[in-house]
C-alpha cells in the first residue's frame, strides 16, 4: 500500500499479459529495450494490467479493472496468457466486495483497462460492480462507441455500453475531481482523450500514468512511445508536461503497465537524461 497524504492507494494486478515489443515500443529500436525488457523464448515482453483501489474522502474508487473474465480462447492466445486475471477475487482478499466500490475510473476504454468492468450474468453481460458509478471521459466514450479500423479489435461496446444502460455511467468533460486530493486530468496521445489520475494530499503528490508511460523506461524517454498510440507526437507533449510535473513535486509515479519498476520516483541525472527510480519500504509516498 502506498499513501500520499490522507490518500491510501494499493495497485492490484489483474493478470500479467505477454505482447509483442513492436507493440510496446513501437520504432525504438530493439538493441534498446531490449536492455530493459528482455523477450522471453516467444519474442513477447510482459505487461502488468495494474488497477489501483483507493481510499479518499471516504470513497472507495477503483481505477481500471484489466481485461475481466469474458475472454474466449482466441482473446487469451492474443493477450498470451492461459486464464484471464480475477480482480474480483483480489479485492475480496483485500476486504473489499463488489458491493463496496462507490466509483470505478477508466482511463480509457482499450479491453485491457476496461474489460472488468463487466461479467456475463444469466447469458448477458453486467455490471461487475453493482453499486459504482462508472468514470471516463465523453471524448473517449464517443470514441469507443464509433471506432474505425484502427482501433475496432480494442474497443468492445460489452465492456462499457451495459454501464449505460443501467444508468451507471458518467461522461467527464474534461479534467475532473473524483475525491478530495485525486483529480482525473486529460493526458492526450495514446487516446485523444485518455486521463491520468493525480494524487495531492498533505503536501505529498502522486500520478498514476496509465498508457501516457507504459513502462518506466518510456516514462523516462520521451521519444519511446508505442505502436498502439493513435496521436504519437501528443503522447510526447503529455510526457513532457508530466515529466516537469513529477520532478518539480517529487511525485510517486504509479506505471499502468510496468512488471519490474511498478512505482518510483523521476529524477534527474548529471548527464541530463531521467530516471525512475524504484521506491524502497517505509516514508512518505512509499509502500506502508
Amino acid at each position: 500500500m502506498y499513501r500520499i497524504g490522507s490518500i491510501e492507494i494499493v495497485p492490484v494486478v489483474d493478470t500479467r499479459v505477454w505482447v509483442d515489443p513492436g507493440g510496446a515500443f513501437g520504432v525504438t529500436p530493439r538493441v534498446l529495450w531490449a536492455r530493459v525488457m528482455p523477450p522471453d523464448a516467444r519474442g513477447l515482453v510482459p505487461m502488468d494490467l495494474t488497477c489501483l483501489l483507493v481510499r479518499a474522502g471516504g470513497k472507495t474508487i477503483l481505477v481500471e479493472t484489466g481485461l475481466g473474465d469474458k475472454l474466449d480462447d482466441k482473446a487469451l492466445g492474443f493477450w498470451g496468457i492461459d486464464a484471464p486475471g480475477d480482480l474480483p477475487g483480489r479485492l475480496a482478499a483485500l476486504g473489499v466486495a463488489t458491493a463496496d466500490v462507490d466509483i470505478v475510473v477508466n482511463t480509457h476504454l482499450h479491453a485491457d483497462h476496461c474489460g472488468g468492468n463487466t461479467r456475463v450474468q444469466n447469458g448477458e453481460a453486467r455490471p461487475t460492480f453493482p453499486n459504482a458509478e462508472y468514470w471516463v471521459q465523453r471524448l473517449e466514450y464517443a470514441d469507443a462507441r464509433f471506432p474505425n479500423e484502427r482501433t475496432r479489435n480494442t474497443y468492445f461496446a460489452s465492456n462499457f455500453a451495459p454501464l449505460e444502460a443501467t444508468g451507471q455511467l458518467r461522461l467527464l468533460d474534461g479534467d475532473t475531481p473524483v475525491a478530495p486530493g485525486v483529480h482525473c486530468v486529460v493526458a492526450r496521445g495514446h487516446t485523444r482523450a485518455m486521463q491520468v489520475i493525480v494524487f495531492a494530499s498533505e503536501g505529498e503528490y502522486g500520478l498514476f500514468t496509465a498508457d501516457l508511460a507504459s513502462y518506466a523506461v518510456n516514462f523516462e524517454h520521451l521519444a519511446w512511445v508505442t505502436a498502439y498510440d493513435v496521436e504519437p507526437l501528443e503522447t510526447i507533449e503529455s510526457k513532457r508536461r508530466w515529466q516537469r510535473w513529477a520532478l518539480a513535486h517529487d511525485a510517486l509515479v504509479i506505471l499502468g503497465h510496468e512488471p519490474h519498476r511498478p512505482a518510483g520516483r523521476l529524477r534527474a541525472l548529471e548527464n541530463g537524461r531521467l530516471s525512475v527510480e524504484p521506491v524502497a519500504p517505509g516514508g512518505v509516498g512509499q509502500p506502508a
